[in-house]
């Protein structure tokens, strides 16, 4: 019996330790190709074992961390889940910019980006429409797109996406202060050129966990367990991996999202034209958290009544801001939505006989 306690203790400890000395990097749990590249960015392609829907799923993921949350473990994927599902599978991976990139904005995003990588999506599957999904700041990112795009959205997935920049209840104060223009961002971005990626750490730190303990706590006690401990370590490196932020599409969040709120108020525009929230007409999903630090529901919930979509649907979880993402917790009625919006393959082939 000491003995077994022993083993326990042992390998406890000796996964805490891991945790500050292994530099094992995260790699894909599916099988994917790239399909099309440009700059730093490649778009993934993720096949369906077997093929059971027409409409193909594009996911655009946010700006500051690496979409790896999307693939982390076969039995915590969502991309895998979704795949074994019989979608297939696109994602744009806009890679980590670099000094050069500095005069990116939101609008070479969603034009130079966002949008070819949906043309290349929808030849490849041969596909009559097209699933967006988007994540944090990507779903603000798709929900732009959506706005203003000439190719075939059939549905809108936003998971935990800001569209509502006036409600920042942790940092109100400054918050105000930027809206007030009493302080000025511009100077520090035009300076750096682009964000570091240590900067981008430090602001998410500040706002979820600012004394970073209790993961180590939780570590800890359930060390013992393999498979915990695993799953543990990779997503503690995949929050470490923030990447850089282009400057200029910093200033842009700052000057149309955050002081003028213009999707709110309709007067947001990509490349020179309007991309109203009220334009969008794919059927949409919301999925929010009540538990989300780093996107409240008041920046969420108003993605409902903004939206154009006549067919449109709200979950709310209790996970986290990154639960979602990580495939822990995937609601079963996201599959049922999905499904009865993909154009089944099977029904379809049934009608043609």
């Amino acid at each position: 019996m000491e003995a077994e306690r022993f083993s326990l203790e042992k390998t406890r400890w000796s996964s805490l330790f891991r945790a500050f000395t292994d530099g094992a990097s995260i790699t894909a749990s599916t099988h994917r190709q790239a399909l099309w590249k440009r700059n730093k960015a490649t778009l993934w392609y993720y096949p369906a074992p077997v093929k059971k829907y027409h409409t193909p799923l594009y996911l655009v993921y946010s700006l500051v961390n690496q979409p790896t949350i999307l693939d982390l473990m076969p039995n915590t994927s969502l991309i895998g889940a979704l795949t074994k599902a019989g979608y297939e599978v696109y994602l744009i991976d806009f890679g980590i910019p670099r000094y050069e990139d500095r005069d990116m904005t939101i609008d070479d995003y969603v034009l130079k980006y966002i949008q070819p990588g949906a043309r290349h999506a929808l030849k490849h599957s041969n596909s009559n429409s097209i699933t967006v999904m988007g994540f944090c700041l990507g779903g603000t990112l798709a929900a732009i797109y959506a706005a203003m795009a000439k190719e075939p959205i059939e549905n809108l997935i936003l998971f935990v996406t800001p569209v509502d920049f006036s409600y920042f209840p942790k940092f109100d104060l400054l918050h105000q202060a930027i809206k007030d223009e009493r302080i000025d961002l511009s100077p520090l971005t035009d300076a750096l050129g682009i964000i570091p990626a240590a900067f981008i750490n430090y602001g998410v730190r500040l706002i979820t966990s600012p004394v970073y303990i209790s993961p180590y706590l939780s570590l800890l006690e359930k060390g013992h367990n393999q498979e915990y401990a695993h799953k543990w370590s990779l997503f503690n490196k995949w929050t470490k991996e923030h990447i850089a932020f282009p400057g200029a599409a910093l200033k842009q969040i700052v000057n149309d999202l955050i002081i003028h709120n213009k999707l709110m108020t309709g007067k947001f525009k990509i490349g020179g034209e309007p991309a109203r929230l009220q334009q969008i007409s794919a059927n949409l999903l919301v999925i929010a958290s009540t538990n989300d630090e780093l996107v409240p529901l008041e920046q969420a919930l108003p993605m409902i009544t903004l939206s154009g979509s006549k067919d449109k649907e709200l979950i709310q979880l209790p996970n986290g801001h990154t639960g979602i993402a990580s495939g822990a917790g995937l609601p079963t009625n996201l599959f049922h939505w999905l499904s009865s919006r993909s154009h089944p393959v099977h029904i379809e082939s049934e009608e043609l006989i």
